[in-house]
């Protein structure tokens, strides 16, 4: 184990590094400025037990009927062979696909050793790249594999890894409807994302074997329910933007000596379990840790991690929590009493603090006529 990775475990503690996945790789791209999480990320900290002990308990995540409905849908989708899928591939985007081969890749033999499935899913998916005679054409559950902070992340997506004519496309199946050609903005950003960790670990893994990493097509496959029925539609959808930003936050995380450097050299979040696993450190002391770590708040983080509401908590009376565009336009200006006071020409504006400053001023004087009209 290297130096850093020492000084990763020993932040961890005692306990077993979390795991990342598809939604959590995903999830660094929210907020690439947050030290606080790219530490506890690359620690493996299990962050929902952290924040649940600490008394701020993440709020979000899927209820059980929207994991239920989303895995009737994409057996729906997958039910013989995929026929329902291949339809929309040959009829709604074009594709000539004159024979299929479908490999599930889900269990090996009835072996369920990720090192086992991911040997098999590599040898399928190159054999595929390398255009040998009876390669496969659909991969159905993929074991694919992605380096988070030095630390190999395998990954297990509810996806189709579909190869036609030399190239290969990622598809996601998921269960938010698309309703007059519209889906819900955030849920696709979020699919779009996730498709995009698919997307560059197909690449890495098939970059690896000496194949041409665009061979992974960027335009994801993305189906979804029509309207307000079970029928699938399937759109395309640009992911060359989510995997740019993949890209930065995945290599900022391997520089996480930099990180580290600056940080106290006793931090730890490990909860001192008894023998009988009972937590003996008490909460005030991981809050004490928490708060060595700089957070860089806003109120997108309230959906992706775990640790918002303590972060909310913390930044109350910052620009932060206001969201990012506030806290982009009064760079320089990090407490709301502040803001107020220089747009009330109260407080003087330091130096860097100029631009935010006629800005303040500006928006009271629009306030204040605005008023003025409405008493009138």
């Amino acid at each position: 184990m290297t130096n850093v990775g020492q000084r990763l475990a020993a932040i961890r503690g005692g306990g077993a590094a979390s795991r990342h996945n598809a939604r959590t790789i995903a999830a660094l791209t929210t907020n690439p400025g947050c030290a606080r999480r790219a530490v506890l990320d690359c620690a493996g900290v299990d962050k929902q037990r952290l924040a649940a002990y600490i008394d701020y308990p993440a709020r979000f995540g899927q209820s059980q009927f929207a994991i239920t409905r989303g895995n009737a849908f994409e057996a729906q989708v997958k039910a013989n062979g995929c026929a329902q899928l291949l339809q929309l591939l040959r009829e709604r985007l074009d594709l000539e696909i004159p024979e299929v081969s479908y490999d599930d890749l889900e269990s090996v033999a009835g072996r369920e050793s990720q090192d086992v499935r991911y040997a098999r899913s590599r040898a399928l998916l190159t054999r595929a790249a390398a255009q040998a005679d009876g390669a496969g054409t659909l991969f159905d559950h993929p074991l694919l594999r992605l380096e988070v902070a030095g630390q190999q992340a395998y990954l297990e997506p509810d996806l189709i890894a579909f190869q036609h004519d030399g190239q290969f496309h990622v598809v996601e199946i998921k269960s938010f409807a698309v309703i007059d050609g519209q889906g819900d903005p955030g849920k696709v950003a979020a699919a779009a994302i996730q498709a995009a960790v698919y997307v560059l670990a197909m690449r890495e893994l098939l970059g690896e074997a000496g194949h041409d990493p665009q061979i992974v097509s960027h335009d994801v496959v993305l189906v979804c329910p029509r309207d307000f029925s079970n029928q699938p539609m399937a759109v395309q959808v640009d992911v060359r933007k989510q995997l740019a930003v993949l890209r930065r936050q995945l290599s900022r995380m391997t520089r996480i000596d930099a990180l580290l450097a600056g940080l106290p050299a006793t931090l730890s979040f490990d909860f001192a379990p008894d023998e009988r696993g009972v937590p003996t450190r008490s909460p005030a002391s991981l809050v004490a840790a928490l708060e060595a770590v700089e957070a860089r708040y806003s109120p997108e983080c309230l959906a992706s991690c775990e640790l918002a509401y303590f972060c909310r908590h913390e930044a109350r009376g910052c620009t932060a929590a206001l969201g990012k565009s506030a806290r982009d336009e009064v760079g320089g200006i990090e407490r709301v009493e502040t803001a107020l006071a220089i747009a009330r020409s109260q407080l003087a504006p330091a130096e860097d603090q100029q631009e935010a400053a006629e800005l303040l001023r500006a928006a009271a004087r629009l306030r204040a006529e605005l008023m003025s009209g409405v008493a009138g």
